[in-house]
């Protein structure tokens, strides 16, 4: 699975808090960065895009979408944050609130006025990834690459879940507009093969060619030892 963050937009210019305040586009920038995707995926075989419903999301998907002849298909549980009363907030306010020390130092207590709380945000958005992820392998082959275009924070406490690690620490992980971050899930945990990757080849994510005859196996939950691959 490849976690793709949205383009730049005019709200992280603004530095507003968008959440999900309807029709955040992306700016000049964040549509350059879109139409550079698809050049990005040029040899990597792609099964299906999963979206964020937010706009900035559609957009960012839809020059590789239309290249690839997919339909992106909408997740509610990959929506931004529900930042409740913050929502459409200047961040520089923000930070004098005292609930701003709490989502730096112990996110995992942090719940937003009136909307919801990192926690049970890390929760629908890994139940949601891991849900398409089994479907797409299922209808796609074990090794099928999709992607799941969302936001910041949401890839944030994904990647903090494959990792190993708590919510609490999931300030620690940096993810730039239009990154891509990669997780590779196995019976018995996630494999994080790239973080926050916001440029460079990516040919080496597509899966290995196979002869038609041969089943293909279902990627291992073994870690690579010493100098070996998983190729």
């Amino acid at each position: 699975m490849i976690l793709l963050r949205h383009g730049r937009s005019s709200a992280n210019v603004a530095g507003v808090l968008a959440g999900r305040t309807p029709g955040v586009e992306l700016d000049e920038v964040g549509r350059s960065q879109a139409e550079k995707i698809v050049e990005r995926f040029k040899g990597v075989p792609v099964a299906e895009i999963v979206c964020s419903p937010m706009l900035r999301c559609e957009q960012t998907v839809a020059p590789l979408a239309a290249e690839r002849g997919l339909q992106p298909l909408t997740e509610p549980e990959l929506a931004e944050v529900d930042y409740g009363s913050w929502t459409g907030g200047e961040l520089r306010k923000l930070a004098k609130d005292p609930l701003w020390k709490v989502v730096q130092a112990h996110p995992s207590a942090a719940v937003f006025p009136g909307g919801e709380g990192l926690a049970a945000m890390q929760h629908r958005a890994v139940s949601a990834v891991r849900r398409h992820d089994a479907r797409i392998a299922a209808e796609h082959g074990p090794h099928a690459i999709w992607i799941a275009c969302t936001h910041g924070d949401v890839i944030k406490a994904v990647l903090a879940d494959a990792l190993g690690t708590h919510l609490d620490n999931f300030q620690r992980i940096m993810v730039d507009t239009c990154s891509i971050s990669v997780v590779h899930y196995t019976q018995t945990r996630p494999f994080v093969s790239r973080i926050n990757d916001v440029g460079g080849d990516l040919s080496g994510l597509a899966p290995p060619k196979r002869k038609r005859r041969r089943t293909a196996k279902p990627p291992s939950s073994d870690a690579v030892v010493g100098g070996a691959t998983n190729a």
